[in-house]
């Protein structure tokens, strides 16, 4: 670096200060996009979000709180707040407790009519437990649930082969809060107030507390969602709070799932 003395002052030449002033420029911008990330996600002032970069190069976030879940009745208004076309992405995850990588990856072979069972056979790879492959599971659904797919894929002229055809994880999000242009999304719309607090991973946590709610065994829950039960203490269960009102739509909504009668 040069420097250019003028009597007891030491000056930067013009190339080095443009330097520092693109460099200032830049982090500027970083500071400005990480920003509006953050405002695109819901983050409110009370609330951080963690935006980081994974191996393969992809940005993901993580709201440092992930407390919210769906009651009944917000659920109801919520859902009847999304277009006829995202509905059915809703509908398989708030009745599957599937991950949205597990759920758009469902195709029309993996799904048990009859005996109202499927198949997710693209799970998440924990790494911490050594594991290298995803590891299929199968979970039951509903009695109503499987007439909705049976008439879905008939509606939609569906093959075996052929994905079911779900939202992806952005365009999720974008129905349930929004865009950065368009904030809100069905979620304002159902009159959510704290509709920041949401993400479409929230509704895999409704999903947990509702059957702990109906009195459906941990260990069952755990198997379902895919987590050992301190991951579900952890980041999923929350102390039952629900009104026997709220307990009788949760079934409604559920319909007989984990039901003698199914």
């Amino acid at each position: 670096m040069e420097f250019n003395k003028i009597g007891n002052q030491s000056e930067l030449d013009s190339p080095e200060i443009d330097k520092l002033e693109e460099q200032l420029r830049i982090l500027k911008q970083k500071k400005k996009e990480k920003r509006n990330k953050q405002l695109q996600l819901g983050a409110s002032d009370k609330e951080s979000v963690k935006i980081g970069v994974k191996r393969d190069g992809r940005e993901y976030s993580v709201r440092d709180n992930r407390d919210r879940y769906f009651f009944p009745n917000e659920w109801i208004a919520f859902y009847g707040a999304l277009k006829p076309q995202q509905q059915m992405t809703f509908n398989f995850l708030i009745n599957t407790g599937a991950r949205v990588n597990e759920a758009i990856n469902v195709k029309v072979g993996d799904i048990d009519i009859p005996n109202k069972r499927l198949i997710l056979r693209v799970t998440k790879v924990k790494a911490a437990k050594r594991e290298k492959t995803p590891r299929p599971r199968m979970i039951s659904i509903s009695s109503g649930f499987a007439r909705e797919l049976n008439k879905y894929i008939k509606d939609n002229k569906l093959k075996d082969t052929d994905l079911i055809g779900l939202l992806s994880a952005p365009a999720g999000h974008i129905a349930m809060k929004g865009s950065k242009d368009r904030p809100g999304g069905a979620l304002l719309r159902a009159g959510i107030k704290d509709w920041y607090m949401f993400s479409i991973h929230n509704i895999r946590k409704t999903h947990g507390n509702w059957l702990k709610a109906m009195g459906i065994d941990g260990a069952e829950i755990c198997t379902r969602l895919g987590h050992d039960y301190n991951t579900f203490l952890k980041s999923y269960a929350s102390a039952d709070v629900f009104t026997l009102k709220d307990k009788q739509d949760i079934r409604m909504i559920l319909g007989d799932l984990y039901s003698s009668g199914r």
